[in-house]
């Protein structure tokens, strides 16, 4: 299975929905993704997907 790199489109599952959203941090056994935007704090919605709960939907260049 591929790691996904930063700048990198993931899937994921939560709660029995799928998401999906940008890889903005690699750790050794998960990565930070940015899914979403919340306007009413002005700031990004984020969460930690371990790697063997993701699938690459677009590698970055």
């Amino acid at each position: 299975m591929a790691t996904a790199k930063i700048g990198d489109n993931i899937v994921f599952k939560r709660d029995g929905e799928s998401y999906e959203g940008t890889v903005t941090v690699v750790r050794e056994n998960s990565v930070i993704v940015e899914y979403g935007y919340n306007e009413a704090k002005d700031e990004p919605i984020t969460t930690i997907v371990n790697h063997k709960n993701y699938k690459i939907s677009k590698a970055s260049s």
